[in-house]
């Protein structure tokens, strides 16, 4: 029995991330993900293998579309152990149980519709919360990073820091008994920014994924994006208005807080109110605070001397919908930070609805933008919207900040993958087809002798290693 690989989401796409490694029978998956988009006809599928044959599922860190098909998973009979870090666990279960909330009210919602309109019926949802719940039984092992853990059949792997989110890991998988070894990057983070550590490099290793959501493009420098913020800032209340910051829950609005606390000890952030209207964003930045071992040294530094990095007198937290609702009677002096990051969805897209017209205001994007995304098409030119029955024009500035992105740029996936020596082949894999085909051609003029073979794999596809 050799070693194969299947690839079943993020490839020739960035999202739902899932790959399958058979290594002598036993079978390991690598991320079980969300495709982007709630009626993504890919989330309906049936999954393209027999979950009652895996035996170990590896989450490399918490984000939704690198967790979100789990329930689905247990659901069509997965039995097997789940191995990740402790944060990634604490953050998949808070991420899941939002998820199965999103798409209960989403399906009200479209169910409205069709009694109304005569039409058929929407599918239901893919998951409710108590199969979420139930998921929660089949997190069984927690490694931290550098620390190798053997498996069944001669199978070692190793967990080593992504520097991407809080607890995110790429990781090492050797077969012992042929020495090879197996890499798997998860999603790499951007160097040089606040709060976790900058990412690992790689030991020597036979076969790597790499992930590749910007290598066509790098990304400016974090101390620029934090200038370009607060002029954003400044810019908006001179003229009179709020600041709307879309982001996600998880890591991005945590990095924002922590950065407007810098401009509050600064005294360079004017007295306004900062609302994280994100229930969820809340309960994660609770999972931050307790664990501060996964922090970088400067944000330890503050924790140990009883600095809370993410709190200051201006932010209010708003949990409840009807705070949330009375945010909008605010027009002038606030910073208005919610969910979700593209604005397919969450409170976010209420504040445009009583913003987004107004050209005294200001959307700030900090986050990456998907093709077919709300985001995307306000980013690339659209003049109005349409929200809840209304045809929305857009006045206000539109600023995109990229330095607060969370993935590594290209300089720094060169910078990972130029510490390995020699690679068998390179899967190219979380990245949309010009982007991976533009870092393929990058890396065959400059580091052709690093790999024997540089590969972008169609969704999917099986492909014998060994």
């Amino acid at each position: 029995m050799g070693i194969s690989l299947g690839f079943f989401g993020a490839s020739q796409g960035v999202t739902g991330s899932c790959f399958l490694l058979d290594i002598k029978g036993t079978k390991v998956l690598i991320d079980c993900g969300l495709f982007q988009g709630l009626e993504n006809s890919k989330n309906y599928d049936k999954l393209p293998f027999n979950p009652k044959e895996i035996h170990y599922l590896i989450l490399t860190h918490a984000h939704i579309d690198h967790c979100g098909r789990l329930p689905i998973l247990i659901k069509e009979g997965f039995q097997g152990k789940i191995i990740s870090t402790k944060p990634t666990s604490q953050i998949a279960k808070i991420m899941l149980l939002d998820a199965a909330k999103v798409m209960r009210e989403h399906y009200k919602t479209l169910y409205r519709k069709s009694l109304r309109k005569g039409l058929n019926f929407p599918p239901q949802p893919l998951y409710d919360e108590y199969e979420v719940i139930k998921s929660f039984d089949y997190f069984k092992i927690f490694i931290g990073y550098n620390k190798p853990f053997i498996l069944e059949n001669n199978i070692k792997i190793t967990f080593k820091d992504a520097g991407h989110i809080l607890g995110s890991a790429f990781v090492e998988i050797e077969d012992l008994e042929t020495s090879t070894k197996i890499t798997f990057s998860g999603d790499l983070g951007n160097k040089n920014k606040p709060i976790i550590r900058d990412f690992s490099y790689p030991d020597p290793t036979n076969f790597l994924i790499i992930e590749t959501t910007y290598a066509d493009r790098n990304h400016k420098s974090f101390e620029e994006s934090k200038k370009e913020l607060l002029e954003a800032i400044l810019e908006t209340f001179k003229d009179g208005g709020n600041v709307l910051i879309p982001t996600f829950a998880l890591e991005r609005a945590q990095e924002i807080l922590y950065v407007l606390r810098e401009f509050y000890e600064d005294g360079i952030l004017p007295t306004c109110q900062v609302f994280l209207d994100s229930p969820l964003a809340i309960k994660a930045t609770k999972i931050f605070k307790d664990n501060p071992e996964f922090y970088d040294e400067e944000t330890l530094k503050k924790i140990l001397s009883k600095n809370d990095p993410f709190d200051f007198p201006y932010l209010v937290l708003t949990e409840d919908i009807e705070e949330s609702k009375n945010i909008n009677n605010i027009k002038s002096g606030a910073i208005i930070i919610a969910g979700n990051g593209t604005l397919t969805g969450g409170r976010i897209l209420h504040h445009l609805k009583n913003n987004l017209w107004r050209k005294e205001c200001s959307l700030v994007f900090v986050g990456y933008q998907p093709k077919g995304t709300l985001g995307r098409n306000i980013i690339d030119g659209d003049k109005k919207i349409h929200l809840f029955g209304e045809e929305i024009h857009i006045k206000s500035k539109i600023y995109t900040i990229n330095g607060f992105s969370s993935h590594a740029g290209q300089n720094e996936l060169i910078d990972w993958i130029s510490h390995l020596d020699k690679v068998k082949k390179l899967f190219l894999v979380h990245g949309e087809i010009e982007k991976m085909k533009i870092f393929k051609e990058l890396l065959l003029k400059g580091y052709k002798e690093k790999f024997e073979e540089i590969y972008i794999p169609s969704l999917g596809e099986y492909i014998n290693l060994l």
